[in-house]
């Protein structure tokens, strides 16, 4: 993992000698120095390591996120913010299968760090509501999933809030 200070350095220096190669009409060195700053940039806001621990996810494959976002030694100074609430939200994802109390923790975490899209929002939300439904808190599982449900602008969690909302009737 490349330190984010030395991310921005390295693209500023690309992006000059690019736009040096251009006027020098070295034009295909120039444009290839000039996209591999922009990349830099990208992976500045976009972490290379929550990338692939999102991929890792994806395929439900718990054990390998876990050792990919444990290369990321100190969260804090490694990422900027909203690359901080990712993590943590991945981390609870990944507790969420094993100890409740510490899922809990990451998810208000990521939650206080702040998330970037407004589904991973609802989602934390919802997993929080979830947790706290476990641990017999209705009152707060209700006021979690009532955000979640605002969150969800795409109506992509909304048989998964009816289901809770079903098995919290019975509590």
């Amino acid at each position: 993992m490349i330190p984010k200070i030395i991310k921005l350095i390295a693209s500023i220096f690309l992006l000059g000698y690019g736009v040096y190669q251009i006027t020098e009409t070295f034009i295909g060195n120039g444009i290839f120095l000039i996209i591999l700053s922009i990349l830099l940039v990208v992976l500045y806001f976009k972490n290379e390591v929550l990338i692939f621990a999102f991929l890792s996810l994806r395929k439900q494959n718990f054990e390998r996120t876990e050792k990919i976002l444990k290369l990321i030694k100190n969260p804090k100074s490694a990422l900027i913010r909203k690359q901080q609430g990712f993590y943590y939200y991945l981390h609870g994802l990944i507790q969420s299968q094993k100890n409740l109390t510490i899922a809990e923790k990451h998810f208000r975490e990521s939650l206080k760090l702040g998330l970037s899209m407004n589904h991973d929002i609802a989602m934390a939300k919802l997993s929080l509501a979830g947790i706290m439904m476990q641990k017999r808190r209705k009152r707060e599982a209700q006021a979690l999933l009532t955000e979640a449900k605002g969150y969800d602008k795409h109506n992509m969690l909304t048989a998964q809030i009816k289901l809770m909302q079903e098995q919290m009737k019975r509590i």
